[in-house]
């Protein structure tokens, strides 16, 4: 086989289970899955929206959604691997939208389950000034694009604040990775979100 004609897939399945965000209730999520250009998205949907949840009443206090993933994908290289984004949202005191967090995390790269536990953050503002503002109009800062924590470009100059944590399970199979020319094994499988 000619390398232009060599493929590797990925079929992901699993759920966004829960998240942490300890001082907020009746929040929902976004999820998007982001991948290279060289990827093609075989079966599945890129995003979806969740239902509105309340943090349960133990001392956990989790969110507990179990949204569903299923996606496919297949590339010629492996350059742009794909990632799982989720933008956590609630209402503010005057009812509007707005963000609780954002978090991406790569698919594994070894095939089997996984459980997967993502950061979550928000940007910050850059100024005395901006955060006054802010907090006189009621409008946090936020990106644009949701899909932006998945890039690198711009990013360095973000000032973002952690804030809860993200539960997600998954399963994933991989398939011609080693036809394909790689190797995938315990040792050299982690790749760092």
């Amino acid at each position: 086989k000619q390398w232009y004609q060599r493929r590797v897939a990925i079929t992901a399945g699993g759920q966004v289970e829960s998240a942490q965000f300890p001082l907020y209730d009746d929040l929902y999520c976004r999820v998007s899955v982001v991948y290279g250009a060289d990827w093609l998205l075989v079966s599945g949907l890129e995003e979806g929206t969740s239902q509105i949840t309340k943090k349960t009443k133990d001392e956990k206090q989790k969110f507990v959604w179990n949204f569903p993933i299923e996606v496919t994908l297949k590339s010629t290289n492996p350059y742009g691997w794909p990632r799982l984004v989720v933008s956590v949202y609630g209402l503010d005191m005057f009812g509007r939208d707005v963000v609780r967090g954002y978090g991406s995390v790569l698919f594994p790269l070894k095939p089997g389950s996984h459980k997967l536990e993502m950061p979550m953050f928000v940007p910050e503002s850059t100024s005395l000034l901006q955060k006054f503002t802010s907090w006189l109009l009621g409008t946090r800062p936020e990106f644009v694009d949701p899909k932006f924590v998945a890039q690198g470009d711009g990013r360095e100059v973000t000032r973002v604040r952690s804030q809860g944590t993200m539960c997600i399970s998954c399963n994933i199979l991989t398939k011609d990775m080693g036809t394909a020319g790689y190797v995938v094994d315990s040792h050299h499988c982690n790749m760092a979100a």
